[in-house]
């Protein structure tokens, strides 16, 4: 089946753009937040397409005062992934790898309309291979780029403007395989029990953009991880790659939660970097569809466009609840450079803890904290 795809020479296989490879668990997703120099606003939105599923979705989130409110949308893709688009909310690439509009007409109470600009070339994070047992559960593609947001955004009648000198964020666009959609039906043998750690940290200081994640094992041991320096306007392969890394998570007793973290690391030149991490207001990722019960990434929800509105109290939300695990925390964070110059910048610290972790004592599935 030929799209709108196979005019751009953008082919990654034999076949015309509609397909990718084999795999149904194919996916292709857009990532966006944003957030106010004092932490009390905060927006998130993803948008994702699934070529073998022939679904895209999408969801825009706004955190404020304590409450998330939450719009989601899914419609048949019918093929077409070049229209990024569904229901009222739409992508659209201004200037590629720099400057990207995301959009959405009043739906449900929410709107906005907010352009994203980069303030370096993107980085590209290693390539996610996991598999559990014999089967593959990841093998994908992330980059990732720290910008400033400009624009306006609507939330039950009351209007923020969104400027570039308050607004700062992160984009991402992440491409390959993952869990999405209906779940395989055919158990795994023999039964793997589901671990998963994962920490990733994109920042915004006033002239630089720094970028961490790590996946660990049960045993504490990475098996993807990188920590980046990006100074403003850097070219691509011009950012500063840190070593002997190491992010010291204090966990709020009983829980699974950061309450502070400390990331150290060194420079290739042997300089010593800080990097003091506090929570300022935590947004549930399941706002945009990661890991809800209902509206969980690549769910078909029949052949006529689905939009539906949710709102959450976050102080009400237990944090032991699976679909409440994955989270951003909006963050202040202070960093000592090897000059003894120190910048404070926001950042979001998003954090997805489940199963068995050696270093910080958790046994089970769902433990807390000593």
């Amino acid at each position: 089946m030929l799209t709108a795809g196979d005019e751009y020479p953008i082919h990654q296989t034999p076949e015309p753009v509609a397909f990718s490879g084999s795999d149904r668990n194919f996916y292709d997703r857009y990532f966006f937040n944003g957030y106010s120099a004092d932490g009390k606003t905060f927006f998130a939105a993803a948008m994702g397409v699934y070529p073998h599923l022939n679904v895209i979705d999408g969801a825009v989130s706004v955190l404020r005062d304590g409450k998330q409110s939450s719009v989601f949308f899914s419609r048949p893709l019918n093929m077409e992934r070049m229209d990024t688009y569904v229901g009222g909310l739409s992508v659209t690439v201004i200037e590629p790898l720099k400057r990207v509009r995301l959009k959405l007409e009043e739906t449900e109470g929410i709107a906005l309309d907010v352009e994203f600009t980069g303030r370096a070339f993107p980085i590209e994070e290693p390539r996610f291979t996991r598999r559990i047992g014999p089967r593959m559960m990841m093998d994908l593609t992330r980059m990732t780029q720290n910008g400033s947001w400009s624009g306006k955004l609507r939330i039950d009648g009351k209007e923020i403007a969104v400027k570039p000198d308050d607004f700062t964020g992160t984009r991402d666009r992440s491409w390959g395989v993952r869990p999405i959609g209906a779940p395989d039906p055919q158990p795994m043998h023999p039964p793997v029990p589901p671990q998963f750690y994962w920490i990733w940290v994109p920042t915004n200081f006033a002239d630089m953009a720094m970028f961490y994640h790590v996946n660990h094992d049960e045993h504490g041991d990475s098996w993807n991880t990188r920590t980046s320096i990006c100074p403003d306007g850097a070219p691509q392969g011009a950012g500063l790659h840190l070593g002997d890394v190491n992010m010291d998570v204090r966990y709020a007793k009983g829980t699974r939660r950061m309450a502070t973290a400390t990331l150290t690391a060194k420079d290739p030149s042997g300089n010593p970097h800080t990097v003091d991490y506090e929570p300022m207001g935590t947004f549930l990722m399941k706002g945009i569809g990661y890991n809800h019960a209902k509206y969980r990434h690549g769910v078909f929800h029949g052949d006529q466009l689905m939009t539906a509105r949710e709102d959450y109290e976050i102080a009400k939300s237990p944090w032991n609840e699976i679909e409440n695990l994955h989270i951003q925390e909006i963050v202040r964070a202070t960093h000592k450079g090897p000059d003894g110059k120190v910048s404070v910048g926001v950042g979001a610290y998003e954090q997805l803890f489940l199963g068995k972790h050696a270093p910080s004592g958790f046994k089970d599935i769902l433990d807390g904290a000593a």
